[in-house]
């Protein structure tokens, strides 16, 4: 599990096709590789990826098919900067929200401005994941823990506003554009809420969740 709280950055430093799929070599000098292991879970632009193998400030991670169709992995290129976050430890100060490291989907960024000291950005994201979204609800984006700001349900769009100490940390200013394609997950607890309000009835295909469902499932007197 993790937090969305990105610790460093890394530069992918190399991509090797091995059997089918892809194995990386990401190069991370300011990673402390004191408490890394094989076999531990770092998420790499928000994709929970396997350490297999470690050397001189870099470590590989193998990627399968089902990864690189469902996120932007299949996308990046040698020298690509990516956000990382290693595995959170039960004494982690939780910053951020509760993040899997599972890609739901991809999306696109619509629109960046400027606001005051912040920069506002629009991300279209996939329709069926905009029913997991709220006003000032969580979203991970290439693996940040944001606050949306609004949503706009007609445009499966979702609003943000960047600080400045957020865009410095991570690769949004070197990485972001419009157009750019971005790695989505969403909230692990609306997931799951919709999952136990449907019973064995596939989440997946419903289109809403209505008050009477939830007075159904005790949400209300």
């Amino acid at each position: 599990m993790f937090t969305g709280i990105i610790e460093i950055t890394g530069t992918i430093k190399a991509i090797n096709q091995v059997g089918g799929d892809v194995q990386l070599v990401i190069y991370a000098p300011d990673m402390d590789f004191g408490d890394v292991q094989l076999g531990d879970s770092i998420a790499s632009n928000g994709i929970c990826l396997t350490v297999v193998s470690i050397g001189n400030q870099t470590y590989a991670v193998d990627v399968s098919r089902e990864t690189l169709s469902k996120s932007t992995l299949h996308q990046w290129r040698v020298g690509d900067t990516i956000n990382l976050e290693k595995a959170m430890l039960p004494t982690t100060r939780f910053g951020g929200h509760i993040v899997a490291g599972h890609v739901d989907g991809v999306g696109v960024v619509q629109h960046i401005a400027k606001d005051a000291r912040s920069i506002y950005i629009e991300i279209k994201i996939p329709a069926e994941l905009m029913r997991y979204t709220a006003d000032k609800g969580s979203i991970t984006v290439d693996g940040i823990s944001l606050t949306t700001n609004a949503i706009k349900p007609e445009q499966n769009l979702v609003c943000l506003n960047i600080i400045p100490h957020t865009a410095e940390r991570t690769n949004i200013a070197r990485h972001w554009s419009v157009g750019a394609l971005v790695n989505i997950e969403v909230d692990l607890v609306a997931r799951y809420l919709e999952r136990l309000l449907l019973g064995q009835k596939d989440a997946k295909s419903a289109t809403n969740i209505t008050e009477e469902t939830l007075a159904k499932a005790g949400f209300y007197l």
